[in-house]
């Protein structure tokens, strides 16, 4: 049974569940959605644009402080394990839903796996990380995306025989959808032409929670579109801010500062990549842009994802509007950093993890 929480699990998921289904009817794969983000338009997009079945439940969980959250996530999941029995649970990624189950499947007795396990920024200021470490440290088995990832848990003590190198899934997502990618519209529909505009996505609360580091952040993006055209697919936190902060008034300066709704795994795939740059603050975007060959700038201190500096095309940059500006003005005017794509990215990271869970993990319980 897979866990999916926020947006990103999806991607995550989705190739797992595809490589579960060449073992059926002998095994069979379970999703639960817990609901911890949940827009249904937006939801049900990432569903369709992965091709993903309706999950076997549905918590509906919503928004909350994080204690919250996670509680109402351990209380409805505790129900669902109990419901299906499964052998075997998975929890992918870092959000919340990822160390609520975690904590329920161990304490029940059964056997649990963390994808993209190891990972760290070693900054307790983000949940993320907390989530990382807790959930690793109570887990059975462990599936890395890069060598970071096995070094931190080797080191850490953990066995060596449960952990598992097995590549990225998020890739895995990336060719899945490619084809489709390349016939969407979204570009045409924008007025953007190929490799002529930059592609921003900001949602962290140490970027848009603070009142003077978003008007920072505008003021760069709407002076930057005077020169290239500047696509924002704006995050419903990002938004409501620029309206709570009274900040309309800066994206209306910007000349060629595109701002549009959240985009479906496919559209955004297609817009990341025939950007220019990207400039962001997330974690996926970073490995994304990684296997496109796109420059990406990631505004903060520290970064999870070390490949995507040491091999990749990401460059990490300290999240101040003097760092955002002089990386942009780089970008656009100076040479670029080139990058290769770290080893195992190579879209069969899920097979991976399906037969290893079904030939080492399942079999020896």
């Amino acid at each position: 049974m897979s866990v999916v929480g926020a947006r990103p699990n999806f991607m995550k998921v989705a190739p797992i569940h595809r490589a579960f289904e060449k073992y059926a009817p002998e095994y069979e794969h379970h999703i639960v959605h817990t609901g911890q983000h949940y827009d249904a338009a937006m939801s049900d997009a990432f569903f369709q644009d992965l091709e993903m079945p309706n999950p076997s439940k549905f918590l509906g969980i919503g928004s909350g402080s994080h204690a919250e959250q996670t509680a109402k996530v351990m209380i409805a999941f505790e129900q669902t394990c109990l419901e299906l029995k499964p052998d075997l649970v998975i929890v992918v990624g870092d959000v919340n839903s990822t160390i609520a189950c975690a904590l329920v499947a161990v304490k029940l007795g059964i056997k649990t796996v963390h994808v993209e396990a190891g990972l760290r920024s070693y900054d307790r200021s983000m949940p993320e990380e907390i989530n990382r470490i807790a959930t690793d440290s109570i887990c059975d088995y462990w599936f890395t995306t890069e060598e970071s990832g096995n070094r931190i848990l080797k080191e850490s003590g953990y066995p060596e025989d449960h952990i598992f190198f097995v590549g990225n899934t998020m890739i895995d997502s990336l060719h899945f959808a490619m084809p489709r990618a390349e016939q969407s519209q979204v570009r045409e529909e924008l007025g953007l032409k190929d490799k002529k505009y930059g592609l921003v996505t900001m949602h962290r609360p140490s970027n848009v929670d603070d009142p003077e580091q978003l008007k920072s952040l505008l003021e760069i993006l709407a002076e930057i579109s005077n020169d290239r055209a500047i696509v924002f697919p704006m995050h419903p936190r990002t938004s409501s801010k620029i309206h709570e902060y009274g900040f309309s008034d800066i994206i209306e300066s910007g000349k060629q500062l595109i701002i549009t709704e959240p985009k479906g795994y496919i559209d955004f795939l297609a817009l990341m990549k025939d950007a220019d740059f990207v400039l962001t603050d997330s974690g996926g975007i970073q490995e994304e842009t990684t296997v496109l060959g796109i420059p990406c700038i990631t505004a903060r201190t520290t970064t999870e994802r070390p490949v995507t500096i040491e091999l990749g095309t990401n460059i990490l940059i300290e999240p101040n509007p003097e760092s955002i500006a002089k990386a942009l003005h780089d970008i656009v005017h100076m040479p670029r950093k080139s990058g290769s794509i770290p080893p195992l990215w190579d879209g069969k990271a899920a097979e991976r993890i399906a037969e290893i869970l079904v030939t080492q993990c399942i079999k020896t319980q």
